[in-house]
């Protein structure tokens, strides 16, 4: 009797000392980096970042992701007009000095990604890109649709 309870407390001092190591280990939420600071990093020092959050990510739980989404998109949806203007510009000069072949991976890499995805993950990304649309200026929208190619 006496070796069982000694058993039954070693186990559960096991379970409480793993329950208090673990629990400090479970990841903060991943920082979505201020989109105005990013387009004033150099390429490299993006590349960096963006090696640095998909690790990050990889490491994630799936909701920790979708809470980095969320507020990913929060962030760009509520930024003032002028500011989203001007790091809409900002990165149209960063692709248009970008190499022909750089363009053309990217191109492809996100191509792969919408590819890979669920019917209902494209639905929902359709969506939220509808909402992101909805909340543009009429200006902007339309400078979004004079640059668009025709289909």
């Amino acid at each position: 009797m006496c070796k069982r309870l000694l058993t039954t407390l070693r186990r559960g001092s096991v379970l409480v000392w793993a329950f208090g190591v673990l629990t400090p280990l479970q990841a903060a939420p991943i920082q979505v980096p201020d989109p105005t600071a990013w387009a004033a990093m150099q390429p490299a020092e993006q590349a960096q970042q963006r090696a640095a959050l998909k690790h990050q990510l990889a490491q994630a739980t799936p909701a920790e992701r979708q809470a980095f989404r969320e507020q990913l998109k929060q962030r760009l949806a509520n930024m003032p007009p002028r500011e989203r203007k001007a790091l809409i510009e900002q990165t149209r000069e960063r692709w248009e000095a970008m190499p022909p072949e750089e363009k053309r991976q990217q191109a492809e890499a996100r191509r792969a990604q919408v590819e890979a995805m669920t019917p209902a993950q494209r639905r929902e990304l359709v969506r939220q890109r509808q909402a992101v649309l909805d909340k543009l200026t009429p200006e902007e929208r339309r400078a979004l649709r004079q640059k668009l190619p025709p289909r």
